[in-house]
């Protein structure tokens, strides 16, 4: 297949750093995929804040499709360059197939083509259920499938077994564009450089969430990848702008979820020499506020939502115990204090 065939047919997107190259996904419906980059030592390329998106409910845990829609312009206004939808903040465990594909959907048609939106699509027994939620996935218009690295090997299992169910799972999978994501549940199994360099010898793999939390495993997977498609993105803001200087596409917090605007503005300013004194104050100032105010997420995060005007029910399939007054307590003084770090940044 020539390149005019693999492009005929497709609208471009806007890619998360530069642009979007067309490929073909599983099946007869296209699906865009990112290109493999020329090598590059340039870290002060444009940064993108993708958020692992919350999952909006009515009072009776229903989801709210309307407050999906408008968490997404949220996260937009506040200057998010792409999308993660259902993903463990999604509530992904907590969702039936049919609502994954369509809250997946939902967020597909609302960021309509501006900015890449990946989703989780590895769900199945086995490699062939994978691959049919996947390709089901796909056709909602999503830019890349992202896999959860612990569901395709158990933890007491080698890199090779792992290797040999990715090996079939790609069979089945013809040319959709991929993503991984180290998922704590149903456990965090940490993407090893052997399965790394796997992937990245696919030409398949654009996007990597990260969870280590560990500078020096975030630099071994940049210098694996330098010279692919693969684009890197930090969920851990202890080491937030540490990693997008060391050449990381990103960030993708969970801090994300309750000032997305401050993350973005860290994504824009990281590398800018004129501005490194107020990266590295902000830097300290999330890390030591992601400790406190992320008790009880899935409602804490809705909480703090709602005090930034969006009208979120707080409600949650995942969250086993109400917000407590004290952990309001929490929010309320955090989200002061947010506000007097934009006015001192001037966001």
């Amino acid at each position: 297949m020539n390149d005019m065939q693999i492009t005929t047919g497709l609208v471009q997107r806007r890619r998360f750093l530069k642009h979007l190259i067309l490929g073909v996904a599983a099946g007869a419906t296209p699906l865009p995929r990112l290109h493999a980059r020329a090598a590059t030592t340039d870290t002060s390329e444009e940064k993108a804040f993708v958020p692992v998106m919350l999952t909006p409910y009515k009072k009776d845990k229903s989801i709210d499709y309307k407050g999906l829609e408008a968490l997404t312009d949220h996260y937009l206004q506040s200057g998010a360059k792409g999308m993660f939808a259902n993903c463990l903040s999604s509530e992904m465990y907590e969702l039936s197939p049919q609502e994954r594909l369509k809250v997946t959907e939902t967020v597909v048609k609302r960021v309509n083509g501006r900015f890449p939106v990946v989703a989780t699509g590895s769900f199945g027994s086995n490699a062939a259920e994978k691959a049919d939620f996947s390709k089901r996935l796909a056709d909602t218009g999503v830019d890349a499938i992202i896999l959860i690295t612990s569901h395709f090997a158990e933890a007491s299992e080698s890199d090779d077994t792992m290797i040999r169910r990715l090996e079939e799972y790609l069979k089945h999978t013809e040319s959709l564009a991929l993503g991984t994501y180290e998922c704590p549940r149903p456990y965090k199994r940490i993407l090893s450089g052997k399965v790394l360099t796997f992937l990245l010898e696919t030409d398949r793999l654009v996007y990597h969430k990260d969870t280590t939390e560990d500078i020096d495993a975030i630099r071994e997977k940049l210098r694996l990848s330098r010279g692919s498609g693969l684009d890197l993105y930090n969920a851990h803001m202890g080491s937030a702008v540490a990693s997008l200087r060391e050449g990381a596409a990103g960030l993708s917090p969970i801090a994300g979820n309750y000032y997305p605007e401050v993350i973005a503005w860290i994504c824009q300013h990281a590398a800018d020499s004129e501005r490194k004194r107020e990266v590295d104050w902000l830097q300290e100032k999330v890390r030591e506020m992601e400790t406190r105010i992320t008790a009880n997420y899935q409602l804490s995060s809705r909480y703090y939502l709602r005090k930034s005007g969006l009208p979120m029910e707080l409600t949650s399939r995942g969250a086993n115990q109400p917000l407590t007054s004290e952990q309001r307590l929490v929010v309320d003084r955090a989200y002061a204090e947010v506000q007097e770090w934009k006015d001192q940044l001037g966001m």
